[in-house]
């Protein structure tokens, strides 16, 4: 059976490697146009491409998917089946080619958080339980019918790196046993129509202005969405001070029970030179990993040693 696997990120290297020592034939690698990076910006290789010419396997980096020499490359190719693993929306020209089709692995336990960001919004909304799918490429995103499931525990301080790392590990071993039940035929399929879907959760791309924290809320809500969106995007306030305003961006957080004075929404309170706690709308929540803007990501500890304004310090 001959493969052509598609994805450019961290992400996907396991499921790539996976099927390579399980002996599967990967004919070729789709994956993103190098790209300029680092203060040289000189040109740099996707993950997936890094690893394809490791184990010299043909990579293909078109810039337009419908690129007609791209095109011709793919059907030359021949492939059988075509796995996806965080790659770009597919046209259907792409997709449609190989005789088995065209097979997904999703972060989440579709038919719940279809969409680009799976992974933060699960942690944001306070899930406890996610997982990933593997399902059939059709016309609408997402919704294609479903061959595996596999749940992962969320850690209460999980964030969406820690989640990302053990759903990348996960997903592998998802994908070889997608890959194989296709190889023997015995692959079997549930469409989406056949779950409820009245109280699914959407995962739209994430912008900045979906960034910004607000503390007019729970400990939780506001822990969530900082753990979310670490370490990327990264959630943001701005630190008010006597004389400035400066963007902050807060990595990580902790949930505490410490008795301080109940002060105004989003007053920061400096505990032992080491611990900065803001008002929530339910008590205080802990922020452990702080950056400003232009500086280094810190500790709660080595941020305070540089910060000297210590009167009347708030985020809002």
């Amino acid at each position: 059976m001959r493969i052509i696997f598609l994805g450019t990120p961290e992400f996907a290297v396991p499921s790539l490697e996976i099927l390579i020592q399980n002996g599967f034939d990967v004919v070729a690698v789709v994956t993103a146009p190098d790209k300029p990076a680092g203060r040289g910006l000189q040109l740099k290789s996707s993950p997936v491409k890094e690893c394809a010419l490791k184990h010299n396997i043909k990579v293909l980096q078109p810039e337009k998917l419908k690129d007609a020499y791209f095109l011709l490359e793919l059907r030359d190719l021949k492939a059988d089946l075509q796995l996806v693993v965080a790659f770009r929306m597919l046209p259907e020209v792409v997709w449609n080619m190989p005789a088995l089709g065209t097979w997904n692995l999703h972060g989440s336990l579709l038919p719940n958080y279809r969409g680009a960001a799976p992974i933060n919004h699960a942690i944001i909304n306070g899930e406890e339980v996610t997982g990933l799918s593997t399902f059939k490429l059709s016309h609408e995103i997402d919704t294609g019918p479903i061959a595996l499931k596999e749940e992962v525990i969320i850690q209460e301080n999980d964030t969406a790196g820690d989640l990302h790392d053990k759903m990348m590990l996960v997903g592998a071993d998802l994908v070889l046993k997608t890959v194989q039940l296709i190889s023997i035929g015995t692959i079997q399929l549930m469409p989406q129509e056949h779950f409820d879907t009245s109280a699914i959760n959407a995962a739209p791309k994430i912008f900045p202005e979906f960034c910004k924290l607000n503390f007019h809320n729970t400990c939780a809500t506001v822990h969530n969405k900082i753990r979310g969106l670490s370490p990327f995007p990264g959630a943001h306030t701005q630190l008010i001070t006597n004389s400035t305003s400066t963007t902050l961006k807060v990595y990580k957080s902790e949930k505490v029970k410490i008795d301080l004075p109940v002060d105004k929404i989003g007053q920061l309170q400096i505990v032992n030179d080491r611990h900065i706690y803001v008002t929530c709308e339910d008590g205080h929540l802990s922020l452990l990993e702080l950056q400003l803007a232009g500086k280094k990501r810190l500790k709660a500890k080595e941020f305070l040693a540089g910060f000297r304004e210590r009167d009347n310090l708030k985020l809002e």
